[in-house]
């Protein structure tokens, strides 16, 4: 497939017979596509979250903890999202609708012959081992399945997010081995477990 081609089909995913809504409902959350408007909510969930999560992400650039930036970052995903390139969803407790408490991720959408993405998700400390994340991934996976008609969900995982292991575990994901220094994460090239799920409807 051609980059015209390819483009072509990302398109077809939100302008063609697929229209995709912006927002979705489980029993516990409600999972938004957010625009750059909602700068301020995901602002304040990375600041409440800055140390929980520094220990599994890459580093923060400068100026990430600003409105400023997490507009930009917003406005970018919300076009790549319209491209059909990805899907990010962030995740809101019904008891608490405007606090934002994480988000699950579908990127680098490939179609062509591959028909695949990559998965992220993160959840704010306070709610985590309540299965709130698993419920998200549930539904974004019925989503990407269904919807996106996509045939290949990939995970990498540090060996030692022992958390992150029993979801995508729970989930039905397989270990497809060892990726040997996959990601720098602190001045660090950490290996990470490759995780796949399949849809085998496709």
């Amino acid at each position: 497939m051609g980059i015209i081609d390819r483009a072509s089909a990302n398109l077809s995913i939100l302008s063609g017979d697929i229209k995709m809504p912006a927002s979705y409902e489980t029993d516990r959350l409600y999972l938004k596509i957010l625009k750059k408007s909602e700068k301020n909510k995901v602002l304040d969930y990375y600041c409440r979250n800055k140390c929980f999560l520094e220990e599994w992400d890459p580093h923060r650039p400068d100026g990430f903890y600003t409105k400023e930036y997490q507009e930009q970052v917003l406005e970018k995903e919300y076009r790549s999202y319209e491209e059909g390139n990805l899907l990010k969803l962030w995740i809101f407790p019904k008891g608490e609708p405007s606090k934002v408490i994480g988000f699950i991720v579908f990127n680098n959408i490939v179609r062509g012959s591959f028909w695949s993405c990559h998965l992220g998700y993160k959840l704010d400390e306070d709610y985590i081992n309540k299965g709130l994340i698993t419920e998200a991934l549930r539904k974004g996976i019925d989503i990407i399945f269904n919807d996106y008609k996509l045939h290949r969900i990939e995970a990498n995982i540090m060996p030692k997010n022992a958390r992150s292991l029993r979801v995508v575990e729970k989930l039905g994901f397989y270990n497809e081995g060892l990726a040997y220094k996959y990601l720098k994460i602190h001045g660090k090239w950490e290996d990470h477990i490759h995780w796949v799920l399949l849809n085998d409807r496709v």
